[in-house]
């Protein structure tokens, strides 16, 4: 049973500066994350918006972000919360097997995942030609006839990534115009492995051991495509099923005041988990600073 002044929930942009902010401020900080420090940054081949960093690597950024909080002594626990109690002014989590902790504070910073397409054949495909990152799978991509599916700024950069290594890219977007900035959109067009079709819609994933075949609806008429590789990049679900005690908006995002307090005293929220405008590396990092401000002066009071 440990004691801390907070509790970081999630160790990607958001937990990592808030672990930052929180250790200079002179709070006792641990950071809970249940997978890889870096969090979706790792996904990402290439930042070029993150001020000061042109053309970084987003897995050297993350990793770049934890060595920083590791430097100034953050406490890490890599494991899997199995249960918590918010409700009292002591903040309770217990882990799978790191035992019990104690908190004043907690800033949930646990992101999001990628949004799943539920078409028919996915769940058994995935990992065998179904990928949600091609940055990270799209190695047995090489000369091979695949597709992303998505129409926004991530979806274009996958197909970009991708058209370097296969052979052909078809890109299946259910609208009718691409949601991607118009740098993306120039270079996608302009690009001759990759094929644009709109309003289409995949509908089910076939194949034994390995994705073979993708049947769509496009423009009403059903097509089936011989495909070796199939890339969802259509948005993310907010990771925040397992807080069901804190209040959230309908697509799941957990609601926050302007100073990132939840509806739990002591709770508060960073990074793509919550509710707002845009989510990127750089509002992440700003929501980790404005949690570690606002719970230092919530401590101030207790």
């Amino acid at each position: 049973m440990m004691n801390y002044d907070l509790i970081i929930i999630g160790a990607g942009p958001a937990g990592l500066t808030a672990g930052i902010y929180a250790t200079r401020a002179g709070l006792k900080t641990l950071v809970i994350e249940n997978k890889a420090s870096g969090g979706q940054v790792n996904l990402t081949q290439t930042i070029d918006n993150y001020p000061g960093l042109l053309n970084v690597d987003g897995f050297d950024l993350g990793q770049k972000m934890f060595e920083h909080a590791k430097a100034l002594d953050v406490e890490f626990v890599f494991d899997t919360i199995m249960d918590h109690d918010f409700k009292n002014n002591r903040k309770y989590l217990k882990t799978e097997y790191s035992g019990e902790f104690f908190a004043k504070a907690v800033i949930i910073a646990t992101g999001a995942s990628p949004r799943k397409l539920n078409a028919l054949g996915e769940e058994k495909l995935i990992g065998r030609g179904v990928g949600y990152c091609a940055t990270c799978d799209g190695a047995f991509a090489k000369g091979k006839i695949v597709a992303v599916v998505g129409g926004g700024n991530s979806a274009a950069e996958e197909a970009l990534y991708l058209s370097r290594i296969a052979q052909k890219v078809y890109i299946f977007h259910i609208l009718k115009e691409l949601q991607c900035n118009k740098v993306l959109e120039s270079q996608l067009k302009s690009n001759p492995k990759i094929n644009i079709l709109f309003e289409t819609k995949v509908e089910e994933l076939l194949g034994n051991k390995h994705l073979e075949q993708v049947k769509v609806k496009t423009n009403g008429c059903q097509k089936v495509y011989d495909l070796e590789g199939l890339f969802v990049s259509i948005g993310r679900v907010p990771n925040s099923n397992d807080f069901s005690e804190i209040n959230v908006d309908s697509n799941g995002y957990i609601i926050a005041d302007e100073k990132l307090q939840t509806n739990i005293q002591g709770v508060f929220v960073a990074g793509d988990v919550r509710q707002k405008v845009l989510r990127q590396i750089i509002t992440a990092c700003s929501d980790g600073a404005i949690a570690v401000d606002s719970v230092s002066k919530f401590l101030s009071k207790v």
